[in-house]
């Protein structure tokens, strides 16, 4: 069992040893160092507002109840949105003015893990300067609480998944009557989490027939939760048999999004954010950004429109810190997350579909079609589990030698780009892994430039 401590939050197994895993002792250590650093973060203030939200992971409502309770102990007010999803949290943050947001979600990963997703005053991500102030609040064990005279309270707010729609429908290259004259047809698979929610209703109110498969927010997913071809035979199934023009996956807390054809299937993953920007560069020509880890396609459609693309270290918070540098108008990252600074500065699953579905309206074509007319690359997700032994940063650093006449980038792990293909290598900030990631002109590349990666890690790990 693990617990995690990085950029991207808090993340852990629920049970087991204190320190270990996701424990409650640990969701209230890590709370109160978030309400302590916040008020360090914004002195001299006379109450602070945090907004709190969860995917519907099992263990969410008993993990938001510790960290809501925490941080009216140290006397912040708190808005509970209860259900939810990760870009409405973020959303909600300046709309409520808050001093910042968390979230209750470990995204991607299985129902046995959660986390604490930790915002800002702008409800974006915490850099790696201010998560590290965190942690090293929550091992100082010196934090406040408040009096009995000045706990905070909690005010429950439902509405905002609604406001969030309400919010998309009006970025204006969201084309809302073409979509609706369209009339399609879309299944929805929400993996039994808050997409299930968000995304029929945001579909709905674009005059969409939704199918709604595994739709139900009971945190029981039905298969795993990350949204990879191997996972989503039921999606393709379902696509064919209610005759769909194409399917929707999101992951658990919605901020992941992957389409599948009229055929059942996949888009690919790595092309809804080639797809989108390819809308978006077509209107508001410019510059785009997504992480080293992510198709080359997108820097293909960027020059196409005549915009610049570079590539950031993985993680949102480096994506989102390289979008503003560049001052650019659609970036994100290659696993489906879109982030649309005219929206906010997030990932955001509502938001990609919004876009994809008016880039559909006005091309007049199907799914398939649209992902014939974009570069065509093939990627492999690999990974190697760690144990406690490997000396991870040693072998990355072999690796590095063994490939110093290639095109080399060690910003975040390795990079290795070749011409026609490239490796990204790298330790996961979310799970105990190291990612093998590879990009070629065909699949059989790329698996096995992928298996040639693990076979070498394996030789100098003596695995």
């Amino acid at each position: 069992m693990t617990l995690i401590k990085s950029i991207s939050g808090i993340r852990g197994t629920i049970g087991g040893q204190v320190g270990e895993n996701l424990t409650p002792i640990d969701a209230v250590k890590f709370a109160a160092a978030y309400g302590a650093w916040l008020k360090q973060n914004r002195p001299n203030k006379d109450n602070y507002r945090v907004v709190v939200g969860r995917d519907a992971r099992i263990s969410g409502e008993m993990i938001q109840s510790l960290v809501m309770n925490t941080l009216i102990g140290q006397g912040i007010d708190v808005i509970n949105l209860g259900l939810s999803t990760t870009p409405t949290v973020e959303v909600a943050v300046p709309m409520e003015h808050a001093d910042g947001g968390i979230i209750l979600t470990a995204s991607h990963n299985p129902k046995q893990w959660n986390a604490l997703k930790l915002l800002n005053e702008k409800g974006e991500f915490l850099d790696a300067v201010e998560g590290a102030k965190i942690l090293d609040l929550a091992e100082s064990g010196s934090i406040d609480f408040a009096d009995v005279d000045s706990l905070g309270k909690i005010t429950i707010n439902d509405a905002y998944i609604d406001l969030h729609i309400i919010e998309v429908l009006d970025l204006p290259l969201v084309t809302v009557k073409p979509i609706e004259e369209a009339r399609f047809k879309v299944v929805v698979d929400g993996v039994n989490s808050t997409g299930g929610i968000a995304i029929p209703l945001l579909l709905e109110r674009l005059g969409v027939d939704v199918v709604k498969l595994y739709c139900e927010p009971n945190g029981h997913f039905p298969h795993n939760p990350e949204p990879l071809k191997e996972h989503l035979t039921d999606l393709s199934a379902a696509v064919k048999e209610h005759n769909a023009d194409f399917g929707i996956v999101v992951d658990p807390d919605v901020d992941r999004l992957a389409f599948m054809d009229e055929n059942g299937d996949m888009f690919g993953e790595e092309y809804t954010l080639v797809a989108c920007a390819d809308y978006v560069l077509s209107k508001t020509p410019g510059n785009t950004v997504s992480n080293m880890s992510s198709t080359r396609a997108l820097r293909d459609v960027t020059e196409k429109h005549g915009g610049m693309y570079e590539a950031s270290a993985v993680g949102e918070v480096n994506v989102v810190k390289l979008m503003k540098k560049n001052k650019v108008v659609i970036g994100g990252e290659g696993n489906g997350g879109i982030i649309y600074p005219d929206s906010h500065y997030g990932r955001d699953a509502l938001v990609g579909v919004a876009l994809f579905l008016s880039l559909l309206a006005e091309r007049k074509i199907s799914v398939s079609e649209l992902r014939k007319t974009y570069p065509n690359y093939f990627m492999s997700k690999k990974k190697i589990q760690l144990t406690p032994e490997l000396d991870v940063d040693g072998i990355l650093k072999t690796m590095e030698d063994r490939y110093q006449n290639e095109q080399l980038t060690t910003v975040d792990g390795v990079k290795i780009d070749f011409s026609e293909s490239w490796g990204h290598l790298r330790k996961s900030n979310t799970e105990p892994i190291i990612r093998i990631y590879t990009e070629a002109k065909s699949q059989d590349e790329a698996d096995t430039l992928a298996d040639k990666f693990i076979e070498e890690i394996g030789e100098i790990a003596g695995l």
